[in-house]
This record gives structure tokens, sequence and C-alpha cells, in this order.
């Protein structure tokens, strides 16, 4: 079972890493096969790992949006994920892992939120920042 952590808004850049680094090792146990930070202007995602689909580097969280404007930390199993994917992959989006994560990616770029959510189906809690509309969701 991942660790998310995150931090959104207004901060100071080092404290902000310092602080989602301090969460992200207090649920080391949670993921030992890796973890990650990424920074923007006005958010701080953080991720501790536990492998299950795509056990490459290539699964590494947080998972960036080709353009690096969407980040995502993610954590439980999307079931429903392989059809999401072929969907996708027919309307042209290109993937890199075997990653369920990666399928919210580009969900959420095809679909936006609502209808990402409202597709998805599984065991599931995740942190998406975008950039371009400085906007969390939970």
């Amino acid at each position: 079972m991942c660790g998310i952590a995150g931090i959104a808004g207004k901060f100071e850049r080092t404290q902000a890493l310092n602080d989602v680094g301090a969460m992200i090792r207090s649920v080391a146990r949670r993921g030992p096969d890796g973890e990650g930070i990424e920074v923007w202007d006005e958010a701080v995602l953080g991720h501790r790992r536990l492998a299950i689909f795509d056990l490459s580097e290539l699964g590494r969280q947080p998972m960036m949006s080709p353009d690096r404007s969407v980040g995502i930390v993610f954590n439980g199993a999307i079931y429903n994920f392989r059809e999401l994917r072929a969907e996708l992959q027919s309307r042209g989006y290109k993937f890199i892992s075997q990653t369920d994560t990666e399928v919210l990616i580009h969900g959420y770029d095809a679909w936006g939120i609502d209808q990402l959510v409202a597709r998805i189906q599984g065991m599931f809690a995740f942190a998406l920042w975008d950039a371009r509309q400085r906007k969390l969701s939970l």
C-alpha cells in the first residue's frame, strides 16, 4: 500500500520540500519500492511506492504528464485500467509504463476529473495537481 503526501498553496519552497520529505519518510513502511517528490510553484507532491502492476522505474511516482504540467500520486488499484488504457490508446495517447497510474494522467487529460472519476473502478486514493489550472484534485 503506497503512501502519498503533499502541500498546495503558497509556501516557502525549501520548507515545503523538507515537510513533504518528512511526511513520506513517516510512511516509508507503506512503500519499500521507491520514493519521489515533485515541486511546482504552488504544490509539492510526495510518494512512497509499493510496485504492483509495473515493477520498473517507469512506474515511478509522482507520475507526470508529458509536458510536466500535471502530476499525480496514487495509492490503490484501478481494476479496469486495461480497458481504459485501450480506449485512450485508440485516441492517440502514448504510454511508457504498464501502470494504472498512467491511465489516470492521460484519462484526466482526455476526460477531465469528473469523467475520469466516473469511469474508474477500484480502490484508490490520489492527489492530482494541474499546474495550468492551479488546481489540486483529491
